[in-house]
């Protein structure tokens, strides 16, 4: 298969990497101008849940191919969409007319209807999935990591041979697919975890400060029971951890995700530890959803100072 990855983030250059090391052709499009920038090879050094736990390390310089361009006679079988939520709609405009024979893989974190926000490209070329990847570039150099499992959904009955033969992509790569049956509602419970997350990085200053943090790490289960009202006035289906951390004392979140999740050498906190995303859109989102509902949501409310543009 031959695969084009809209931008070179950190997301959809690891999947990239394994793709390539599983026989496909990988391209990457960027903007004009950063190919000078980005240059030809990426340095890795990541962890890769797929192997054994003394294989899981990986360091490498991995050559790259960069395109400015797509242009609309190309022969690309996917393109792998993996951006910020509020890249989501321009980098579908772009992308529309440039479809060619393509399927589009959606493989981002996004609290509205995806099927809306990628107008105007088909929905029968769409797939819709979710990444278990993380990480972040220092420089050239990415830092991050791959879990074994991704996420795929649907918004029809059934799934349709495109989602199908992408989802064996990723197995026949040494990935496990996962299918929620109500998709929507996961993404959502997912998105709001990561706003109790961007939460307290703008309160703290970085993700690293977060994750390294228990009192920090204690703030995302306080962050999560105001969410979880937001989640219920969607009319989304609450997931296991955020049922969990609305039960839980905020120390005993805070203990338990220090200890279990994000110790410092954990798969977990390689993947956060060196995310500069730029938090803010996914926050002021969320505090828009919150004020329509009419929910009391204070901690929310008080980090919208925060935000800065």
């Amino acid at each position: 298969m031959k695969i084009l990855f809209f931008g070179r983030g950190a997301i959809g250059t690891q999947y990239a990497w394994a793709f390539e090391k599983a026989g496909h052709t990988v391209e990457f499009y960027v903007r004009e101008g950063r190919k000078a920038i980005y240059g030809s090879h990426v340095d890795l050094e990541m962890w890769d849940a797929r192997k054994s736990k003394k294989d899981r390390r990986t360091k490498e310089r991995w050559p790259i191919v960069i395109r400015e361009e797509i242009p609309k006679n190309h022969d690309y079988d996917l393109i792998f969409l993996s951006v910020n939520p509020e890249q989501v709609s321009d980098s579908a405009k772009y992308i529309a007319p440039r479809i060619g024979k393509a399927t589009v893989l959606f493989f981002c974190n996004f609290w509205r209807n995806p099927e809306v926000a990628l107008n105007p490209i088909s929905p029968d070329r769409i797939v819709y999935g979710f990444p278990g990847a993380g990480g972040g570039f220092e420089g050239n150099t990415l830092y991050g990591g791959l879990y074994k499992t991704v996420e795929f959904g649907t918004f029809a009955s059934s799934f349709s041979d495109r989602n199908l033969e992408v989802q064996r992509l990723f197995v026949d790569a040494g990935f496990r697919v996962k299918t929620p049956k109500d998709f929507q509602s996961w993404l959502q419970n997912h998105f709001a975890f990561n706003v109790a997350m961007e939460m307290e990085v703008l309160k703290s200053g970085s993700f690293k400060k977060v994750v390294s943090s228990s009192e920090s790490l204690a703030g995302i289960g306080s962050n999560m029971r105001e969410l979880r009202l937001v989640l219920k006035a969607k009319g989304s289906q609450l997931g296991a951890l955020t049922r969990i951390l609305n039960v839980l004392p905020p120390k005993v979140v805070g203990f338990f995700l220090s200890k279990l999740v994000f110790s410092p050498q954990s798969i977990s906190y390689a993947l956060v530890e060196h995310n500069h995303y730029q938090v803010g859109p996914a926050v002021r989102e969320m505090v828009v959803e919150a004020r329509k509902y009419g929910i009391e949501a204070p901690r929310l409310y008080a980090v919208e100072k925060l935000i800065m543009g």
